[in-house]
């Protein structure tokens, strides 16, 4: 029998533009634009952004190149690039979910992509094929890997399994066969981190291992591609990807109808700018407060059931999760981001500067985060049941699914309207011409024309 890493490299390596639904490349393209609206915008206002500016010009590491690093004036080296694209694409926390495996797919996929392609002149048919490779191996790797197990060994998988997607995308742009394919897996094997350790003190590690993810698959694809050899098995062997960083692997989960169903399609589209197991309490309460025109002294209290692996990221322990100090704690806590919902009747990037308002503080103080056991064992674990308690009683609500999931997936001007949102504070008139171009991307022969 074929194994896993076999299978999916050589998966990888045959797929062709041509082959796929129409869909599916369409799919990809707008997840692809949707990330770099963010990255555009956290260029210049995510506040890790300086240091990470500050290490590569440090190391020597920012020398002149020609990769994009979408909003930023100057071109640097594809690593360089994929790491800062990836990172950047990453920090506003506003990036794409798949639910099942609960990661971020485009942030490592999309920029080795890019960088790839830059490096070859690739078509943007040929890009947009490597992209659903990318997304392909790296959701169904995190679906093997089991995301509650995986979680509860404190890994992060848009990082690990992440590497992997970003070594596929690459791959198959630097023109590897199977072969080399397996190979890169051997190699990203090696590359693969992340921990959530971050979620102690709102670090910014989440950010840069994810921009590492990125770059680390490019450099295995690279190095597969001047003939390196990568370890076998990769991802089922004896000290394989499933069985280091996992309880609980279900490996058929990621060969599971490889062709036929595309994890692609399942990928959804952030409406708010934090952890995605908020998302389904911030809709339920800011469709509540438009139905019942609450105001913050209305409020006596809120109750949030959430899957475990929500509470894990975003509710625990709780008295913390009230009061966030940073960014990255308010993009991790369930009672920051139902504060603000009830408080303006909407939440967005530009909301994080209400991080120690007094009047968002005494809400988040009324808001209970508990475990939902009626979302253990669904196939999405993003839902929640919320209840507000007010002088007139109290309000249930049970959201099923966050908005931006497949089945309402935003429509282009959706799409666009978030896009203009993030970039034209940082590219003024040029965010439109930025759009127009990632929209036609198929049309391209050659990728740099998007830049150019």
């Amino acid at each position: 029998m074929t194994g896993i890493t076999e299978t999916l490299a050589r998966y990888a390596a045959d797929l062709a533009y041509a082959d796929l639904p129409p869909e599916v490349p369409v799919r990809a393209k707008h997840l692809a634009i949707d990330l770099v609206g963010s990255i555009v915008r956290a260029g210049k206002e995510a506040d890790s952004t300086p240091s990470i500016l500050g290490m590569l010009q440090r190391l020597g590491l920012d020398a002149p190149g020609t990769s994009t690093v979408f909003g930023l004036p100057r071109r640097y080296v594809a690593a360089t690039a994929t790491l800062l694209n990836g990172a950047l694409g990453h920090s506003l926390d506003f990036d794409d979910t798949h639910a099942d495996s609960s990661l971020h797919p485009s942030a490592p996929v999309v920029p080795a992509a890019f960088a790839a392609a830059e490096l070859v002149g690739a078509s943007g048919k040929d890009l947009l094929a490597a992209i659903v490779a990318g997304y392909e191996v790296c959701c169904r790797l995190g679906n093997a890997l089991d995301p509650t197990a995986h979680y509860a060994r404190g890994f992060h998988p848009t990082a690990t399994a992440g590497t992997f997607g970003a070594a596929a995308a690459a791959s198959k742009l630097l023109g590897l066969d199977a072969a080399g394919i397996a190979s890169a897996f051997g190699i990203a094997a090696s590359q693969a981190a992340g921990s959530l350790q971050f979620l102690v003190n709102g670090a910014w590690n989440k950010r840069y291992q994810v921009g590492a993810a990125a770059m680390n698959g490019l450099i295995a694809a690279t190095l597969a591609s001047e003939g390196f050899i990568g370890a076998a098995d990769a991802i089922e062997g004896k000290h394989g990807l499933l069985v280091g960083y996992t309880d609980n692997p279900r490996p058929k989960r990621a060969v599971a109808d490889l062709g036929t169903v595309y994890e692609t399609m399942k990928i959804g589209m952030k409406p708010y700018p934090a952890c995605r197991y908020t998302h389904a309490a911030v809709d339920g309460l800011l469709a509540l407060k438009r139905e019942h025109g609450w105001t913050p002294a209305d409020i006596l209290g809120v109750d949030i059931g959430l899957h475990k692996n929500g509470i894990v990221l975003t509710g625990a322990p709780l008295e913390d999760k009230r009061r966030p100090k940073t960014v990255v704690d308010g993009q991790f806590s369930m009672p920051f981001a139902a504060a603000v919902a009830l408080y303006q009747g909407s939440f967005s990037w530009d909301d994080y500067a209400l991080l120690g308002n007094s009047d968002i503080e005494a809400i988040a103080a009324r808001v209970d985060v508990r475990r939902e056991e009626q979302l253990e064992g669904l196939r999405h674990p993003f839902g929640a049941r919320i209840a507000v308690r007010t002088a007139a009683g109290t309000v249930e609500r049970s959201i099923p699914d966050p908005s931006g999931e497949p089945d309402s997936f935003p429509a282009r001007p959706e799409i666009e309207a978030k896009f203009m949102t993030l970039t034209t504070p940082v590219l003024g008139n040029a965010a439109s011409s930025l759009f127009s171009r990632l929209e036609g991307i198929e049309a391209l022969r050659n990728i740099r024309e998007i830049i150019a």
